[in-house]
């Protein structure tokens, strides 16, 4: 998996042998400037970008394929030993509207199948936005095979570049949906100003004062009061996006007014639509700004607030592991998607193959 964060490449080995899903092994491997500085200018249109999407289909395939062989050797297994492997690829570009419907991940998935000798699933959310959904968010079924509790109301929070949330009640049918952003402006207004890639635990967020006005700009934009079926990404909240809304406002003040709409997002989207959970899980990379999930904490005051490492996935490998999942889904000749989250017109088999 490599998400909207833009960071890396998660790889995890994923054990389905016993009908359970055991997280066997994890690798990062991050991404070189060069080539995020590409993915970055790919989502907007810009000169020969056909040809540059093209090459870094290319590079991409270099990159999953080493991740996976590094994964792959520190556990001492053959590469025989793999059924299949779920490689999401990466997004530049997400326009799930009535008038676009298209979605765009990277990925050459015929060369990574030829680098590593094993058959490759990718290509996952075109057969649902095919058949009418958003394409998107698919890991709330991947929550339900793993997360599921007979005992509890549970929210998933997984926060990474987009914030997504699915609600697994025993009692009904599973559903979410992307509430907004999760790191993806905290990482870019962090980079611009202090040349850093995140804002490690949030410590300089926690040196700003949140701007109400500002807080109330951003999140004035109708995906915030839309229904669900929803879904968004770079297309929608990217760093000029955000320009636009700004005057002279201090960088500090800026990135807690940032922790504050993506705090305020995600609990007003747990309160509006699943006001009955018990407990709230969070995973992603967002899941470790200490500043931000403090944040949350506060707001939600009277559910549990906790990471899925509880649960038995850690924070940082629970999308890897949906895709591992995914990817499972596909071999099996099982459906993927969940139509009441992606607004499908029903369950569909997603993903393509390339054999080994």
């Amino acid at each position: 998996m490599s998400g909207t964060s833009l960071d890396g490449v998660d790889a995890v080995l994923v054990d389905f042998r016993s009908d359970g899903i055991s997280l066997a092994k994890t690798f990062f491997l991050p991404y070189d400037d060069a080539l995020k500085s590409k993915l970055l200018a790919l989502n907007h249109p810009e000169y020969d970008e056909l040809n540059t999407a093209a090459v870094v289909s290319n590079r991409l395939a270099h990159v999953y394929a080493a991740a996976i062989k590094e994964l792959l050797k520190d556990n001492a297994v053959s590469p025989h030993e793999i059924t299949a492997i779920g490689c999401h690829g990466q997004t530049i570009r997400h326009c799930p509207e009535i008038e676009k419907k298209y979605t765009i991940q990277l990925v050459n998935a015929a060369l990574l199948a030829e680098l590593t000798c094993i058959s490759v699933v990718s290509d996952f959310r075109s057969r649902d936005l095919a058949a009418g959904g958003q394409g998107a968010p698919l890991v709330p079924a991947f929550h339900r095979a793993a997360f599921m509790d007979s005992s509890y109301r549970r929210v998933i929070v997984n926060i990474g570049g987009i914030a997504n949330l699915t609600y697994l009640d025993p009692s009904a049918e599973v559903s979410g949906f992307d509430c907004g952003p999760g790191n993806i402006l905290l990482d870019a207004w962090c980079q611009r100003h202090t040349g850093k890639h995140f804002d490690n635990n949030g410590d300089w967020a926690a040196t700003g004062n949140i701007i109400p006005s500002l807080l109330d700009k951003l999140l004035s934009i109708d995906f915030f009061s839309s229904p669900p079926p929803k879904s968004t990404g770079r297309d929608l909240f990217n760093y000029k996006w955000l320009e636009s809304h700004l005057r002279n406002e201090l960088p500090e003040d800026v990135q807690a007014t940032l922790i504050q709409l993506s705090t305020v997002s995600i609990s007003q989207a747990i309160q509006t639509y699943y006001p009955n959970a018990n407990e709230i899980y969070l995973c992603g990379g967002g899941a470790r700004n200490l500043h931000l999930v403090h944040h949350l904490k506060k707001s939600l005051s009277g559910m549990k607030v906790a990471l899925t490492d509880e649960l038995g996935i850690p924070v940082d490998w629970v999308e890897a592991s949906a895709f591992a999942w995914l990817a499972r889904q596909t071999i099996l000749r099982n459906p993927g998607n969940i139509p009441a989250v992606t607004g499908a017109l029903g369950e569909r088999i997603l993903g393509a193959v390339y054999s080994a």
